[in-house]
C-alpha cells in the first residue's frame, strides 16, 4: 500500500456541484434563517450523517432527491452567495487550484430572484471566495458552468442566460439531472445557440444511462467533455468478452498489455478525440454506476489512456473532497504520484479556461508540485 498523502497536492475539479457542496452548519442557519421546516435534522452531525446515508443508496433517482433540502435553502442572493463563497474556500483548504462549479439557475427562482439575479449574486460569492482564500495564502480560480435541468423545458433559456454571462466568471454550460427517459437531444436548440456564440458545454452522460446517452451527447449535440462518462466501458472489450464481465481482471490486465483491449467504434472515437471524462469514483459508487472504488472504471480508462479527469460530483452528499477521491485511489486502487499527476493536468487542459491560462496553471502549478524529486 502507497503512503502517499494526497492533502497538500495542487488539485484541479471539473465536476463540482454547487448545491451538493453546502456546509451542513450552514444548510441548518440557513434553514432557520429563511424558514425552512423541512430539514429531516436538527444538529450538524446528524445532519450531515442523514444527507450521507440518503445518498447512499445505489439509485441515482433517489440520490438526487438529497438536493430537495440544499437548494430549498438556496433562494436568496445572500444565501446563494454564502454558499458560492463558502465553496470556494473550502476547496482552496482542500489544495484545489481550480475548479468549474456548477448549479441549476432554474432550481433557485421560488423567492421571485430573477435568473440574472441567481447568477450575480452567486458570482459574487465566488469572487469573494477568491478573495478570501488568497487572503489566507491559497490562490484558486474558479470558474462557473450554469446548468439546465434535462427534465425541464428551459435548457434554452440557460444557454442564452450562459451567454450574457460569459466572461464573468461563467465559462460554459452544462445539462443536469436523471438521464433515463431524459435525453440530451431533447435539448438541441440549447446545443445550437451556444456554438453559435462559441460557448463551451458540458453535458451529463453515461452515468445511470449506458452508451446511447454518450452517443447523442457527443455525435448529436456536440459536447466537449462528458460528465461522468463512467458507462463507456461498455463498449471495451478484452478476449473477446465485455469487460465489464470482469472489470477487477480487466483492471489488472490494461497495466500490463493495454493494447490487449478492443474499443468498439464509440469508445474508439472518444479515446481518439480526447474527450475529457468527468469521472466521480464515490459518487458513482453510490448511485450504482460502479461497484467499488477498487474496480472503477477510471483505473481501466486511466491505464487505456482515455482522458480521464478526477471530481468530487457533491462533497456534502458523499461527505467527500478532492483528496479523499484522491487517497481512496491511493489507498485501493493502487495510484500513485503519477496518476494523479497525469488526472490534474488532463483536467487542466480540459478547463473552459483560455489556452495561455490553462498553460500557465499546468506548467506554473501542476508540474513543479508533481515533479518533485
Amino acid at each position: 500500500m502507497t503512503t502517499l498523502d494526497t492533502r497538500e497536492l495542487p488539485k484541479v475539479v471539473l465536476h463540482d456541484h454547487l448545491d451538493g457542496g453546502l456546509r451542513p452548519a450552514t444548510v441548518l442557519e440557513l434553514a432557520q434563517e429563511q424558514g425552512y421546516a423541512a430539514l429531516p435534522a436538527s444538529d450538524v452531525g446528524t445532519l450531515a450523517a442523514w444527507f450521507a446515508d440518503a445518498a447512499d443508496s445505489g439509485s441515482l433517482v433517489r440520490y438526487l432527491e438529497t438536493f430537495d433540502h440544499t437548494v430549498g435553502v438556496m433562494q436568496t442572493e445572500d444565501a446563494l452567495a454564502r454558499v458560492a463563497r463558502e465553496c470556494v474556500v473550502d476547496l482552496a483548504e482542500d489544495g484545489v487550484v481550480y475548479a468549474e462549479v456548477r448549479y441549476a439557475p432554474e432550481q433557485h427562482l421560488q423567492r421571485g430572484l430573477t435568473l440574472d439575479q441567481v447568477v450575480e449574486a452567486a458570482n459574487r460569492g465566488f469572487r469573494e471566495g477568491e478573495e478570501e482564500a488568497a487572503s489566507a495564502g491559497r490562490r484558486i480560480r474558479v470558474r462557473v458552468l450554469p446548468s439546465a435541468m434535462r427534465h425541464a423545458a428551459r435548457a434554452v433559456e440557460i444557454a442564452q442566460l450562459t451567454v450574457r454571462h460569459l466572461g464573468d466568471q461563467v465559462a460554459g454550460f452544462d445539462i443536469a439531472g436523471a438521464e433515463d427517459g431524459h435525453p440530451p437531444t431533447r435539448h438541441l436548440a440549447a446545443f445550437d445557440y451556444l456554438r453559435q456564440h462559441n460557448a463551451h458545454f458540458t453535458i451529463h452522460a453515461g452515468e445511470a444511462f449506458g452508451l446511447p446517452s454518450i452517443w447523442e451527447a457527443i455525435q448529436f449535440c456536440g459536447a466537449e467533455r462528458l460528465g461522468h462518462g463512467v458507462r463507456i466501458v461498455d463498449d471495451i472489450r478484452l478476449d473477446g468478452r465485455p469487460v465489464t464481465d470482469d472489470l477487477a481482471g480487466a483492471i489488472r490486465w490494461a497495466a500490463v498489455e493495454p493494447n490487449a483491449f478492443e474499443l468498439g467504434p464509440l469508445a474508439a472515437y472518444v479515446k481518439d478525440r480526447r474527450i475529457p471524462l468527468e469521472m466521480c469514483p464515490s459518487s458513482n459508487v453510490q448511485t450504482g454506476a460502479a461497484e467499488s472504488i477498487e474496480t472503477h472504471p477510471i483505473s481501466l480508462l486511466k491505464d487505456l489512456n482515455f482522458r480521464v479527469t478526477l471530481n468530487t460530483d457533491n462533497r456534502l452528499m458523499s461527505a467527500t473532497s478532492m483528496s479523499r477521491e484522491a487517497q481512496l485511489l491511493v489507498d485501493r486502487a493502487d495510484w500513485q504520484l503519477s496518476d494523479l499527476r497525469r488526472v490534474a493536468v488532463n483536467a487542466m487542459k480540459s478547463a473552459f479556461l483560455p489556452f495561455d491560462e490553462r498553460l500557465e496553471i499546468i506548467e506554473g502549478v501542476l508540474k513543479p508540485a508533481y515533479d518533485v524529486g
